[in-house]
């Protein structure tokens, strides 16, 4: 199993409008597309939080060839969507991580 996790720092002037569109319409977005079975959203504790809170949501694909249908099929029209509405008021990184115990 594979764990797709995306980071996210937003300003504060966004947190609560980008935490209520991401629970209500981006995460949705990206669970429908059955790449993935499951997700969770999580704050992180203990970082620099001045500009803003970081965020990491964190999908669960059961194959390699699920995550590689969402890279290529689908994720590039959801970044986009997300640059659209909230421009430079946040970054992300993404990482790919394999679940071993």
């Amino acid at each position: 199993m594979l764990i797709y996790n995306v980071t996210t720092k937003v300003t504060w002037a966004i947190h609560q409008d980008w935490l209520q569109w991401m629970q209500q319409v981006h995460i949705p977005e990206v669970m429908a597309t059955g790449c993935f079975n499951r997700f969770q959203m999580v704050r992180l504790l203990e970082t620099e939080d001045e500009d803003g809170p970081t965020y990491a949501v964190q999908y669960h694909a059961d194959s390699h060839q699920q995550y590689d249908t969402y890279i290529e099929v689908h994720a590039p029209a959801l970044r986009q969507s997300s640059m659209e509405k909230w421009g430079n008021q946040f970054i992300s990184f993404r990482s790919l991580m394999e679940i071993v115990a």
